[in-house]
């Protein structure tokens, strides 16, 4: 009931350090960029990676090569898009998102409110958590690409 075989537990031990540890040098090369959460497609790179750790780790039919192999293209492909849209302000603009104004002057922008699908309530419980209980205190309200929220307050 807790598990199979003790060959098993013992093939996630082994596995699993090897997998970790080659994974770890797989982003060391790739740099700090890979796992960053800039925006949706970094996002999705990240826990992609995630879900193959996890295939290697508990599926039997996947090999640590097969996993390895898998990471490695789900890197090497991470490298190859940001390296086109920094190079590319085509290819930028396929890839990233734009930043949203929610907020300016104190005052909501109802239609971007509505285009990004977020209600004031939401907005307010940003301002709050950054410290702020009225959206007047607010120069700027900004969704950002990674889908969190900045408050800009308002000088003086």
């Amino acid at each position: 009931m807790l598990f199979a075989e003790w060959t098993e537990l013992g093939r996630v031990l082994l596995v699993g350090t090897a997998a970790y540890a080659l994974l770890v040098v797989f982003l060391r090369v790739s740099g700090k960029r890979t796992l960053t959460k800039l925006n949706a497609f970094d996002l999705v790179i990240t826990v992609a990676l995630g879900s193959s750790l996890s295939a290697v780790l508990l599926n039997k039919s996947v090999s640590l090569a097969e996993g390895m192999v898998g990471m490695g293209l789900l890197i090497a492909l991470q490298f190859i898009i940001t390296w086109l849209s920094v190079r590319s302000a085509g290819f930028h603009s396929i890839i990233k998102a734009e930043p949203t104004l929610l907020v300016r002057n104190g005052a909501y922008l109802d239609s971007a409110l509505r285009q990004q699908r977020m209600t004031r309530d939401e907005i307010l419980a940003a301002a709050r958590s950054s410290g702020h209980n009225d959206i007047g205190q607010l120069e700027a309200v900004i969704l950002e690409t990674d889908g969190s929220i900045s408050t800009i307050p308002k000088s003086g």
